[in-house]
């Protein structure tokens, strides 16, 4: 596991902070093509250079999830966009998704006591 980041609030210096991508939805029911294109999609984000890790929730219930991507930066992010799997996957999310909703934030610090992992833990924010 990676150490916990050091970081405080009020620390001075410059700060390269990373963007978090969040996919925030509510399934229907998934098909082949809905698990091709997924598979394609996470493997391209995880070979992106920006590519910092995935975290993903659940509702109680199971049927809506939030998952967020984090990127180094805004370029890597735009390369993930234009892939031409999740350009297809967006034209056709009616078929699995009731719906959907996308939040793209800049991340300026990120720390815990290391007692829970998370993709975040020990990226430098400096």
């Amino acid at each position: 596991m990676a150490p916990p980041l050091a970081f405080s609030p009020g620390t001075s210096g410059t700060m390269a902070n990373m963007f978090a991508c969040s996919f925030i939805f509510r399934k229907k029911t998934y098909d082949e093509e809905f698990h091709r294109l997924d598979a394609s999609i996470d493997a391209y984000a995880q070979s992106l250079d920006g590519y910092i890790g995935v975290d993903r929730w659940f509702s109680e219930d199971g049927k809506a999830q939030n998952s967020v991507y984090y990127w180094r930066d805004m370029d890597a992010v735009s390369v993930f966009a234009r892939f031409p799997d999740h350009l297809e996957a967006k034209e056709k999310y009616a078929q699995w998704y009731e719906g959907y909703q996308i939040v793209i934030s800049e991340v300026t610090a990120s720390y815990g006591d290391g007692n829970i992992p998370h993709v975040t833990a020990g990226f430098n924010l400096r």
